[in-house]
């Protein structure tokens, strides 16, 4: 068999990309990974954001839907507004990446100020390196706060939410 012939048997087929594409649209997936051989491919719907993050270190292969729990950690203090935060608990970025509370644009927020949540309630998505990271909430309790705006930069380690703990 030639290199050719060898490069053809892993490459894509241009249908079997267009049938992916109109999967994607008919379930609303935001993002499809692809690889065969040495070629990888991301699909993706909808606008494309930009962001400058610093390297973060990831599993070579992320399981698509499995959450990342964020450390629950005492709030810090704010400056004059300690009594504000006093009992609460911040859910905490895992990631420098892109904060969103939905998991696509328009559609209803993961949670909001007043719903209970779980260990494993999903709170939000943060974009790192162009993977969507869903956000468990690792504390049980109501939420209090959401500090962030849907889109906003987050760095490792910043609250996403105030939480009182059950």
């Amino acid at each position: 068999m030639t290199q050719d012939a060898k490069n053809d048997d892993v490459a894509f087929d241009i249908d079997q990309v267009e049938r992916l594409g109109e999967i994607m649209e008919r379930f609303d997936l935001r993002e499809v990974r692809l690889s065969r051989g040495d070629q990888k491919w991301t699909l993706r719907r909808g606008a494309q954001e930009t962001f400058v993050s610093a390297p973060v270190a990831t599993a070579a292969a992320p399981a698509p839907v499995a959450a990342a729990p964020a450390a629950a950690a005492p709030a810090p203090a704010a400056g004059g507004g300690a009594d504000a935060n006093a009992g609460l608990v911040a859910i905490e970025s895992p990631a420098v990446g892109t904060f969103y509370v939905a998991p696509a644009p328009g559609e209803k927020a993961f949670v909001n100020v007043g719903d209970r949540v779980s260990h494993d309630t999903t709170v939000c998505i943060v974009e790192a390196m162009k993977t969507m990271n869903p956000i468990a909430a690792g504390v049980s309790g109501t939420i209090s706060k959401v500090v962030l705006k849907d889109g906003d930069s987050v760095e490792f380690g910043q609250a996403l939410f105030m939480v009182k703990p059950d």
